[in-house]
């Protein structure tokens, strides 16, 4: 939780803070996010305003995860900007967003944040910001080879491996039965020539 009270409800005024807390479990995506306990620096711009506190500010934090390409374990840094307002719980009703009966504009007016005794609670706002932040594909290294399609080797440590030429068992029969076809129509050929020699001599 963070605390308003000494910036008062003056429009305009603004104060600056940063703090290091602790990453709450499932801070991220399934192959990267950050780990749980890890410190979290963040910089915060509060500023009052006519409807609450609007809160401008930088989360940084390490990320751990695995290269979605050789599925090496990888670290790297994220870094996460957002900006939410939290209103004050008597805020006008005017400049709440009306009940309209749509569906997707309740769910904008769910999302609304407030706050409670002066403290706002930023971890929704710096969850979603994390989330949003996180790169889809990881990777450990840009153009990573990934792995050996068919003995699963990591192509980065052996960048000239490589295997003979395999037939697929499973295509080995068909292969087996395209030669028999071919050699049979080869007969068929030689066949038709030599029926077409001997009438040419009768």
């Amino acid at each position: 939780m963070f605390d308003t009270r000494e910036l008062g409800r003056r429009p305009g005024v603004h104060k600056r803070l940063s703090r290091t807390v602790e990453a709450p479990k499932n801070l991220g995506i399934e192959v990267i996010g950050v780990p749980l306990g890890a410190e979290v620096e963040i910089d915060l711009r509060l500023e009052a305003v006519m409807e609450g506190v609007l809160v401008t500010g930088t989360g940084r934090a390490p990320l751990k995860g695995e290269c979605v390409r050789c599925l090496e374990p990888l670290e790297q840094q994220c870094e996460a900007e957002f900006q939410e307002l939290f209103s004050y719980p008597d805020a006008d009703d005017r400049s709440r967003p009306a009940d309209t009966g749509d569906d997707a504009e309740d769910e904008d007016a769910e999302e609304m944040f407030f706050l409670e005794n002066d403290l706002f609670d930023l971890e929704p706002v710096l969850r979603d910001a994390v989330v949003l932040s996180l790169p889809m594909q990881p990777v450990c290294q840009e153009g990573c080879p990934g792995l050996c399609a068919e003995c699963g080797a990591r192509l980065a440590d052996d960048p000239d491996h490589h295997h003979e030429d395999a037939v697929d068992i499973r295509w080995a029969a068909l292969q087996g039965l395209a030669g028999t076809i071919r050699d049979g129509e080869k007969d068929d050929h030689d066949g038709v020539v030599r029926d077409v020699g001997e009438k040419q001599e009768k």
